[in-house]
């Protein structure tokens, strides 16, 4: 039997979706499946809810957090959409594609969700359970991955108590991820030009991006992010004796993203070997090189991230 203090798991049918949008309205936290990967939810406008988001995580207080929004009505409350923006969420909404835009200066939201920025991080999720819970609720939902800030981000209910158990009200277990990735971020500038912050599973070519910002303007920009806790090696060719192995194509190990060579597969599996191998005994992670391109450059930006010690 679980602890008193413990995270309640909640199936992802309508009794679930109830309970969790019972547990939001009231101002909990809910961990809630998603395409890309689990996020801590609370509802936007709530600072009490949003200050257990960032307490729970670890999260710093600068790192500002997504809000996913049930349409583009909804979305219209909270930022300005200039026609570029218009034209991307016309595009991919629902989907796997953040866009960073200007802030309303009458958005009903907790200051802490743009952690003092004038813009806002919006999605509009596309996974049954989170659109269910996001009619249920009412109000958009601030939604970061559910998991330990810094640390692997979750793809199954799992995941999500590995590091967030008796740290949050409940999970509702929707199964594993479909993309496996967080979302794709861009930002749509003053002058109409879009800058890619995050890549992810949405590629908005054959726009030209700018060459970037200084700070943090969205989450998935730290240079030490989705660590297992141990030394990460990327591009080996071979493993050591005391390496846990992550595979891909041709090159097997303990673990393989996709023995086919399949990005598509290699995205949707990556953070579960990752787990796995934060799991293993072996003190040490290697990772066979994964192609830099498409598909493969969000994944080898989240790798990059995970072998990057912290500062």
């Amino acid at each position: 039997m679980r602890g008193k203090n413990a995270t309640e798991t909640l199936t992802a049918d309508g009794a679930g979706i109830a309970r969790a949008a019972e547990i939001l309205r009231a101002g909990g936290i809910v961990a809630l499946p998603t395409e890309t990967v689990y996020g801590l939810a609370a509802r936007a406008d709530s600072d009490a809810a949003i200050a257990r988001i960032y307490q729970a995580k670890g999260r710093p207080s600068f790192n500002p957090l997504i809000v996913h929004v049930a349409d583009r009505t909804q979305a219209g409350e909270l930022a300005h959409f200039a026609p570029v923006a218009e034209e991307l969420a016309e595009r991919h909404w629902p989907g796997p594609l953040t866009l960073v835009l200007p802030r309303l200066p009458g958005a009903v939201l907790a200051p802490a969700v743009t952690a003092g920025l004038p813009t806002i991080a919006l999605r509009c999720p596309a996974h049954p359970a989170m659109r269910a819970m996001l009619e249920a609720v009412g109000v958009p939902l601030a939604a970061p991955s559910a998991n330990r800030s810094g640390y692997v981000s979750p793809t199954s209910a799992a995941h999500v108590l590995e590091t967030l158990d008796g740290r949050i009200d409940a999970v509702l277990d929707g199964g594993p991820c479909a993309a496996g990735l967080e979302s794709t971020i861009v930002a749509v500038r003053e002058d109409g030009s879009v800058e890619e912050l995050r890549p992810g599973p949405i590629d908005v070519a054959p726009r030209d991006f700018s060459s970037g910002r200084d700070g943090l303007e969205a989450p998935g920009q730290m240079a030490s992010h989705y660590s297992p806790g141990k030394t990460v090696r990327l591009n080996a060719l071979s493993f050591k004796h005391d390496e846990f192995a992550i595979g891909f194509g041709a090159t097997s190990g303990d673990c393989t993203l996709s023995s086919s060579g399949d990005l598509g597969e290699a995205a949707a599996r990556l953070y579960a070997c990752l787990h796995q191998a934060a799991r293993s005994a072996k003190p040490r992670i290697a990772i066979a090189p994964v192609p830099d391109a498409g598909l493969g450059c969000a994944i080898n930006d989240r790798l990059r991230r995970a072998a990057t010690p912290p500062d």
